[in-house]
């Protein structure tokens, strides 16, 4: 909308006596200033509506009423937090919405992203008002669930599959031009040539990559501020490799694709930042808010379109290594337990309690030692990630 806005302003004032005074409004053709804009933006918005939206969600009685699940289990040491108001994510959307509106230029790729968004945190909200009604911490089936998420994104995958794009690749000095969709073609870390995987097998990536995504964020929002500093520092990665594929003159120094219109996701996730800092200020220990399903599917499924819209899906899984490993924790948990009963009559558990974070509580840890120590390894995971742009 800014960008729409100093344009027709400028293209007004051209060859006129205000065209030297406006133009400073040429800033807002320039990424990293847009960017810039949005972060303050959606984080002034996050600090100035909190304290609103967290009265309201108390006056609604949107709160948890129920045990978590490690008071369930007997941790030690946690503090009781009913009636913590949840559906924080709601302030999340909000800010990002906003802000991407008012900075981002709209193009196929912010929409998709901004729709996907839209959706699952519409999906989150009603898990969320569902677990409200029960207070029992149910929620919405998990078929329901699944079913939803993936029919958004096969969707998104076969949209992408009819929307004319154009990547390049730079190698030796050899520009690689692929007309084609954007699903059909993909990056491995470590590897700079790239993969035609066909639009089939690209669909059905898409579809892993934001349902994963998405369902992992959302299993990792179990302690405060631990959600919401992991996805801090994976937006962070994706900020980077947003910019530089949007940039055909540092996609082709790195030997990354080009993705043309990229360089708007990066407003997108400068925006998720600034969110996610100002939600950070109300979340962190002891949390006056949740960002419950609203925000945490709502986001995760944001990191999964991004990454497949600049042809990194994999790089999302080591960037996101600490959601990785808490969604694989509940898989394998689950998984063997189900075996063994089925083998011994007796189900067994690998871990002490999943998601993962639930079982270096049972092991002892305070929940700011395990939130700050898995910060600690999602800023590893991150710098691995950005490390495949060159060790390739």
């Amino acid at each position: 909308m800014l960008y729409l806005l100093s344009q027709y302003i400028l293209d007004w004032a051209h060859g006129s006596e205000w065209e030297s005074r406006l133009a400073f409004l040429r800033l807002f053709k320039y990424i990293t200033v847009r960017s810039a804009g949005a972060a303050i933006t959606s984080l002034v918005f996050c600090w100035w509506l909190g304290p609103g939206v967290i009265r309201w969600l108390k006056a609604q009685r949107f709160g948890q009423e129920y045990a978590d699940k490690a008071q369930e289990a007997g941790v030690q040491h946690v503090v009781d937090k009913k009636g913590t108001p949840t559906m924080g994510g709601i302030l999340i959307v909000l800010s990002l919405v906003l802000s991407t509106m008012l900075w981002a230029q709209w193009n196929a790729q912010v929409e998709l992203t901004m729709l996907s968004v839209l959706v699952l945190a519409g999906l989150g909200f009603y898990d969320d008002y569902a677990k409200i009604l029960k207070q029992s911490g149910g929620g919405t089936p998990p078929r329901v669930k699944l079913i939803t998420q993936f029919a958004l994104a096969i969707f998104v995958g076969i949209y992408l599959w009819n929307l004319p794009a154009k990547s390049e690749l730079h190698l030796l000095g050899v520009k690689s031009v692929w007309h084609s969709n954007l699903v059909s073609t993909l990056m491995l870390p470590f590897y700079k040539y790239p993969l035609h995987i066909g639009a089939v097998f690209g669909v059905i990536i898409v579809a892993l990559a934001i349902v994963g995504s998405s369902n992992a964020v959302n299993l990792t929002d179990g302690l405060d501020g631990l959600a919401t500093g992991c996805t801090l520092i994976v937006g962070f990665v994706f900020l980077f490799f947003t910019y530089l594929a949007g940039n055909i003159k540092a996609a082709a120094y790195l030997q990354i694709p080009y993705v043309a219109g990229a360089g708007e996701l990066t407003v997108f996730c400068a925006a998720l930042l600034g969110a996610g800092l100002g939600f950070l200020w109300f979340n962190c220990h002891p949390a006056q808010v949740f960002m419950g399903d609203t925000g945490s599917l709502a986001l995760g499924g944001a990191f999964g379109i991004v990454a497949v819209l600049i042809h990194q899906p994999f790089v999302l899984v080591i960037a996101g290594g600490v959601f990785v490993a808490e969604a694989v924790s509940v898989i394998l948990q689950k998984g063997w337990f189900k075996f063994t009963r089925i083998r011994t009559g007796t189900g067994q558990r690998i871990f002490l309690m999943a998601p993962l974070h639930h079982h270096f509580q049972k092991k002892g840890w305070h929940e700011s030692q395990v939130v700050m120590r898995f910060f600690i390894l999602c800023v590893l995971c991150a710098v691995v990630a950005l490390a495949t742009l060159k060790l390739r």
